[in-house]
């Protein structure tokens, strides 16, 4: 066995190495080569063709037995995969047992190969990814107790809004976990199926026998049959890929908000640190959040492939040219991407540096405006809400143009001073006492969490 050159000097920092195990040609060419075998067992539980042909056929179905390079320069001329394995797949059985080779592929065509074949890669994929995302989950719930009631400042259009606390921040992140883990298990049944439909999708060559053989190919593969064959009906694949994408953007908010939290003017929240990791090349000083620029580089790259799986959904009749070459790489490469995406985001969720000094001192960077909304509404009760309003919007100005924290200049304001007391001010402007509902927040979508683990 001989194997192509591959462009790996990114695959470490973009891809899980074991997903790319799923996703390399070696991958590949097995999931196809379990389908031959699979067949060929089902065939022979039927009764199409003799039990003694089935041992061959299986010896034959490794992948390390063919070269990927000469497969490789056949697919060019035969125009998919399934082409070329098959006749390598013949040559290897004949040379053992030549009877057994005239049962191979029998009843099949090139698309179930690679589509079944791709399921089965697919369910690998998706078992690596659950794990990652309840491992996720499950750090992410205790990070977001951890930090129920660590205030830090909101931010709306990247300015300083009302507090919040860093476990409500936490607690979203988690929430979109959640449902993706959720996404995942309903899609399931959907995407788990056999691609089994012989040349256009009747299964004529197996005649009678066509229905027993498909369900019992169906349970050697584990897997469910359809209603019916899907050569061209791809919202399976394409569904999966969806939420693929969703994942990835819901990361890439987790990466967006960690690289903003860790800049320099705001410097709340860290990636953990270790040897070598978010150096410059010519800054000593630089932390760079490296593992977050992988969640927003995926986020970013998925929706562009997921582009190519939806442009591909209108395929021709009952087989499909060029739309259905188009999926080859892609879903793959998206597979790979939140691969790699999920794994940082571990190491960043276990990690997590969080300076809550830092927090409560950028809190008070606007010298109390940021709770200027919670006098106002205690005032708006007693004086209206317009009234209320303008008084505060004047009392906010006073206190920027006079460089003074807003608590002196409400507290000099007459009209403030003859209906809220100091002790009110006092706890008003205290971040602490405006949390609302945050702690709720984080206790539900630790419940959410919890359900779906149990």
């Amino acid at each position: 066995m001989t194997e192509r050159a591959n462009n790996q000097l990114f695959d470490a920092y973009f891809t899980a190495r074991d997903m790319r195990e799923v996703f390399c040609d070696q991958g590949r060419v097995q999931a196809m080569l379990d389908f031959e075998a699979a067949l060929a067992r089902a065939e022979a539980r039927v009764g199409l063709i003799p039990q003694t042909a089935v041992a061959p056929i299986e010896a034959a179905c490794q992948a390390g037995l063919y070269d990927f390079s000469a497969l490789g320069e056949a697919i060019a001329t035969a125009g998919n995969s399934a082409i070329p394995l098959v006749k390598a797949l013949g040559k290897q059985i004949a040379g053992n047992h030549a009877e057994a080779e005239r049962y191979v592929h029998l009843g099949a065509t090139s698309q179930d190969v690679m589509d079944s074949g791709l399921v089965l890669q697919l369910r690998k994929a998706l078992e690596l990814i659950e794990s990652d995302l309840a491992q996720l989950g499950a750090i992410l719930a205790a990070q977001a107790k951890r930090y129920t009631a660590t205030p830090l400042a909101g931010r709306t259009w990247l300015q300083h809004a009302t507090p919040v606390t860093l476990g409500m921040k936490i607690a979203g992140w988690l929430g979109a976990v959640t449902r993706s883990r959720q996404r995942l298990q309903e899609l399931k049944p959907r995407l788990l199926v056999l691609q089994f439909g012989g040349a256009s999708g009747t299964l004529a060559a197996l005649g009678d026998q066509a229905l027993p053989i498909a369900q019992a190919l169906a349970e050697e593969l584990h897997l469910a049959l359809p209603e019916q064959p899907w050569h061209t009906q791809r919202d399976r694949l394409v569904e999966f890929g969806a939420v693929l994408g969703l994942i990835a953007g819901s990361l890439g908010k987790f990466g967006r908000d960690i690289s903003l939290l860790m800049q320099t003017e705001a410097g709340e929240v860290f990636e953990p640190a270790a040897p070598g990791k978010g150096g410059s090349s010519t800054m000593p000083h630089k932390r760079n959040p490296v593992g977050a620029a992988v969640l927003i580089g995926a986020a970013t790259r998925v929706p562009g492939l997921l582009s190519t799986l939806f442009s591909a959904m209108p395929q021709e009749h009952e087989r499909s040219l060029g739309l259905w070459h188009a999926e080859w790489e892609t879903l793959p490469e998206i597979c790979c991407l939140v691969s790699g995406s999920l794994k940082q985001a571990l190491l960043v969720a276990e990690g997590l540096e969080v300076d809550a000094e830092r927090m409560a001192r950028n809190l008070d960077l606007t010298q109390g405006l940021v709770l200027a909304e919670a006098v106002s509404i205690v005032l708006a009760q007693k004086v209206g809400r317009d009234t209320a309003h303008h008084l505060l919007e004047q009392c906010c100005k006073r206190a920027v143009a006079e460089h003074r924290h807003l608590r002196a200049v409400l507290g000099d304001e007459p009209q403030v001073t003859a209906q809220l007391s100091d002790a009110e001010l006092d706890r008003l402007l205290d971040p602490a006492h405006y949390l609302g509902q945050a702690q709720t927040w984080v206790e539900r979508a630790l419940a959410e969490h919890f359900a779906l683990t149990a």
